[in-house]
Parts: structure tokens; sequence; C-alpha cells
């Protein structure tokens, strides 16, 4: 087999804890990450020498700094003697939007590249060669429905399934993560007692309200269309809203389609929108 085409798959943050700065620079979180059925298509062909990135998307970096590279070095570090490989990405998913399209592409090559080249990684070596490309990558080489910890490496796997519709809204917003993160700063001196969200997903009745992401306090102020956005998704049915991550992107959830495509077709005429479903692996 010389080439191989996989499906690269976006994700929501259901809840976002922001603890505590580390000795390294980054910061603790407490999480739940859901793939959802959302994707870009990542092509991978074997070549004689080196990594070829392509993309039908303009912005795509195409130099050592993309996901795809790095997934690609991290594994020729292993094994140095592993042929090239030509990496298209069919990008859907925008990039800085909070659902994780770059992580998910760099580690959707590893998977594809262990599987090209039959190399016989595990999935707990390929989370660990995950780390190497975001701090999201560990999450997506397994992907459903998992609780995040540490930077977002340290990974539980949660057996519940939801039925929820995500209707997701892309506003023209840029959020730059690490300013998001250094605005948070300041609130994090105390301790933060964690949430316990996958105790709180095992309940008869979820109960929503308790998931907050600690980003909306400082993005909301900074973007007040976040706020309108997550208001007209309650108002239109809506059983929970959030940003993903540190945003742009604002999902809810609904529990029937046709309620999510009724919100939809009027949130629409202001913005992007997107409906689709939980992945459970």
């Amino acid at each position: 087999m010389d080439l191989l085409t996989l499906k690269s798959h976006a994700k929501v943050n259901i809840g976002l804890q922001v603890l505590d700065q580390r000795k390294d620079g980054f910061h603790n979180i407490h999480t739940i990450f859901q793939e959802l059925e959302f994707h870009d298509i990542v092509t991978l062909e074997k070549t004689d020498e080196g990594c070829e990135l392509s993309s039908n998307d303009k912005s795509f970096p195409l130099d050592s700094t993309n996901t795809c590279a790095k997934a690609y070095t991290a594994i020729l570090e292993q094994f140095p003697n592993l042929d090239g490989i030509k990496v298209h990405v069919e990008k859907n998913i925008p990039q800085g939007a909070g659902l994780g399209g770059g992580s998910s592409n760099g580690a959707t090559v590893l998977k594809g590249i262990n599987e090209l080249f039959e190399l016989g990684l595990s999935v707990a070596e390929l989370q660990e060669l995950g780390q190497e490309i975001g701090a999201d990558g560990p999450f997506f080489i397994r992907g459903g429905t998992q609780l995040g910890e540490g930077i977002g490496e340290k990974l539980s796997i949660i057996n519940i399934k939801f039925d929820f519709v995500l209707l997701l809204v892309l506003p023209p917003v840029f959020i730059s993560t690490a300013w998001a993160y250094n605005e948070l700063k300041n609130g994090l001196e105390e301790s933060v007692e964690k949430a316990k969200f996958a105790n709180l997903f095992r309940r008869d009745i979820i109960p929503f309200e308790l998931f907050k992401n600690d980003f909306e306090r400082i993005v909301i102020p900074a973007h007040p269309e976040i706020g309108k956005i997550k208001d007209a998704l309650i108002n239109n049915g809506a059983r929970f809203t959030s940003l993903s991550g540190s945003g742009s992107t604002v999902f809810g959830m609904f529990d029937e389609e046709t309620a999510a495509k009724a919100a939809e077709s009027i949130i629409s005429s202001d913005y992007r929108t997107l409906l689709t479903c939980p992945i459970h692996s």
C-alpha cells in the first residue's frame, strides 16, 4: 500500500478549567474532550524521502512548523531509515478556532504513517509522540470522549454516549490562545478545586450548568459578540452552550436535530454555522 486517505476530526471542550501555571510555562487543565464528525481529509502517499505538504487552504503552513511535518519528524527520530511522505490536507476545520484542527491533522499523520509503513506502534506509543505536535495531539490518537488533565496529555476514557446534535457557530473573530492564557494567569494564584467533570457526566441528568469554560470570563468581555452568540443558541433551544477551547468557535448542544436545524436557520444569517454529531470510540 502506497496511498492512504484518513479523516482528521475536530473536537470541542465540554467544560474547561485552567488550574495553574507550571514551571515549564504551560498550564494544567481539566476538561472533557469530545471528538466530532466534522473533519478534514488527510491523504498520505509514500515518496523517496522528506515530508512534502500541500493543502486546498492557502493559509495552511507548508514548513516545519506544521503539525503534519512535526509528526513525520517525531517518527523519523525513532525510524531514521523511514522513506519520505507526501501529505495533502483538505481543510474544512478553520484554523485557530478552538476545534483542534492542527493537532488533529498531526495526530492523523502519526496514525497514517504507522499504518502505511506498518511500524507497529501502539496507541500509547503514538500518544507519547502526539505530545510533540501539540497539547491536544495525544487525545486525537484515540478520540471519542476523554477526560483531559495535565496540559491535556493525561487522558482517561469516559464510557458515556450522549446523543446530542451540536451546532457550531464560527464568528469571524481571531482569539490568540497565548493572549487568553496570559489574561487568565492573574486569576490563577489561588488553589482551584477541580470540578470533576467525569463524575458529572455519569449522572442520570447531566448538570450542564456546572461545565464552565474559564476562558469565557476573559473572551466575552473582550469580544461581546461571543456572548451574544451564546444567548442566541440558548434562546433557540440549546441545552448547553460554550466556547470550545479559547475560542472563537461557540457550540450549542441540542436534544433533537430538528431543533438544531431550526436554530441554524436563524443564526446562519449572521455567521458561518455547521451541524455535527459526537463520535464515540
